[in-house]
């Protein structure tokens, strides 16, 4: 009897489900019922273990005993998705998804010598345990390179190669194999920058997630790749892999599981080789909505009048990785309509918007955010975006602009929405231009969420606190905190939501800005009007059970008032 027989006599597919799973040209009827949707995987599993008498493992919960993996044939871990998980009566439990396909646990019984006991589990559970406990690529380093898979990955510009020998290394299929698999998991893992490390005691990868660099495990046997992979991902980037001196820049266009990803790579040479950190864009992942970003409904509708103001600048501060980019093209489409014209000008683009004109900032050939923002002004502009505001000359020309009649928005690094004021007077533009052109500065930070599927609800001890939590906001509420499951890979956190400082040019502001006063100054006398500031709204979602109290201390540490 095989599973089609056994799925079909419990009713759990029909005779034309069983002859359309039966028809794949790879992967178990199971796994072809299940891409299929006509059943889950421990659905089906469960019915084959009860009847051919096996037991059904949920891996999820299944503590795993690793001295079990010592001498087992990685090949049949890979090649069969065979996983040793523990032992019983002396006797080696090893889970499969195909119980049917006897042979590959023959040979696991002959390789280690052990009477071998077979258990059910589904194949996902299986290929994540790979993951944990042999590393990202084990399969590819071992070199068994499976036809299935290899056009997950799909490369969008053509690659050039100089024909040398390492060149030709870096294309081999099993490197190339490689490369993908870490591509794909970090797209997976939803991961925004992916680090390789060469260091001395050899290669190290690490995903950015959610703000936090979480290292990966990979087999040591990876360092033998480790030029190839380096090489490999700079033909990608189409940059000179002979180049090893100095530093480069480039840019990968993926299609990963038909999706399109722009990864912006950076090459470094440290003392023990290459060091490579790609930024990955996932754009189907970007949604560009004002009302989704977390703002508080007081914020999101204060800021919505701002933005649709006819004339001045509104920035946007906070450091790198803030989502300040996301604030400002959420905006712009927000504002986006057929009777305005809208221009920007990035360093870089890092995702095209439809309906609005977009330049590409190439400082090597004299088109800085300056030059560019005097030349975006001869076409007829509505809205300005510049990028950041870095120097004198952008700061005037931004400010020139808005005097003009035109609407700008623009970045700065400053640490609070007070200190931008005090920053552009800092970089030399006088402080009745910037008293009279700046509308609003809207200050912001990430904050993890709690993964909602493990989150700790608790009573919270009034000594532990900080003095400044709103403690009349809690009325007996509980909070919450971070555990960790399998949802959220242990972490406690998935995804993340803003918290923002909105700080409106009030004539007291204006006044005080033009005086040269200290940020601390105005952000005092701005918190005196009613603003809300970066703690505060922090403060706000730990109370809804959003976020944890330890998240916000990390977040704002120095931000309390």
């Amino acid at each position: 009897m095989h599973a089609g027989q056994i799925l079909e006599r419990r009713g759990l597919l029909s005779p034309e489900q069983v002859q359309q799973s039966s028809g794949g040209e790879s992967g178990t009827l199971v796994d072809n019922a299940v891409s299929l949707g006509y059943i889950s995987a421990r659905d089906a599993l469960q019915a084959v273990a009860d009847e051919v008498g096996l037991e059904f493992v949920d891996l999820r919960t299944f503590e795993i005993d690793l001295s079990a993996l010592e001498g087992f044939p990685q090949k049949l871990i890979y090649r069969h998705s065979l996983f040793p998980i523990g032992w019983e009566d002396g006797c080696l439990r090893v889970a499969t998804p195909d119980p049917f396909d006897l042979y590959p646990l023959d040979e696991a019984c002959a390789a280690s010598g052990k009477t071998v006991t077979p258990v059910i589990a589904e194949r996902a559970e299986i290929s994540r345990l790979v993951k944990k406990h042999l590393g990202v690529g084990s399969e590819t380093v071992e070199g068994l390179v499976a036809a299935a898979g290899d056009d997950e990955v799909e490369l969008l510009d053509g690659i050039e190669t100089d024909g040398s020998e390492l060149s030709e290394q870096a294309q081999e299929a099993s490197v190339v194999r490689l490369v993908n698999e870490i591509l794909i998991e970090a797209v997976d893992s939803r991961a925004s920058d992916i680090h390789i490390e060469s260091q001395s005691t050899g290669l190290v990868i690490r995903y950015r997630i959610d703000g936090i660099l979480h290292p990966q495990p990979v087999p040591p046997e990876i360092n033998r790749f480790q030029a190839a992979i380096i090489s490999r991902l700079k033909i990608m980037a189409r940059l000179n892999i002979a180049e090893k001196r100095l530093p480069q820049d480039g840019r990968i266009k993926l299609r990963v599981h038909g999706r399109e990803v722009d990864i912006r790579l950076s090459v470094i040479p440290m003392i023990h080789g290459e060091g490579l950190v790609m930024r990955v864009l996932d754009k189907s992942s970007m949604k560009f909505d004002l009302q989704g970003l977390g703002m508080s409904p007081e914020i999101y509708n204060r800021f919505k009048q701002l933005i649709r103001v006819p004339h001045g600048i509104v920035l946007v501060t906070g450091p790198t990785g803030s989502g300040k980019t996301t604030t400002l093209y959420s905006s712009l489409l927000e504002i986006r309509s057929p009777e305005n014209k809208i221009i920007t000008t990035e360093d870089p683009v890092e995702y095209q918007l439809d309906g609005i004109n977009q330049i590409q900032v190439h400082s090597k050939i004299g088109l800085t955010f300056a030059a560019s923002l005097r030349s975006i002004l001869r076409h007829d502009p509505d809205i300005v975006l510049v990028g950041e505001i870095r120097d004198l000359e952008t700061a005037e020309n931004a400010t020139q602009a808005s005097l003009t009649g035109h609407l700008v928005f623009s970045t700065l690094h400053t640490n609070d929405a007070a200190g931008a004021f005090t920053r552009m007077v800092d970089m030399g533009v006088e402080p009745f231009l910037v008293a009279g052109t700046v509308e609003a500065v809207m200050a912001q930070r990430l904050l993890r969420r709690l993964c909602t599927h493990c989150k700790e609800a608790y009573q919270p001890d009034k000594d532990e606190l900080p003095k400044d939590f709103p403690f009349d906001l809690l009325d007996g509420k509980p909070l919450y905190r971070s555990v960790g499951c399998r949802e959220c890979r242990k972490v406690g956190y998935a995804g993340r939501l803003g918290i923002y400082e909105l700080l409106v040019s009030s004539e007291p502001i204006r006044e005080l800005a033009q005086q040269r006063a200290s940020s601390w100054d105005i952000r005092r006398a701005a918190v005196a009007e009613g603003m809300r500031t970066l703690r505060m709204d922090a403060w706000d979602k730990a109370v809804a059970g959003v976020t944890s109290i330890d998240e916000v201390l990390r977040v704002t540490k120095g931000e309390a008032l």
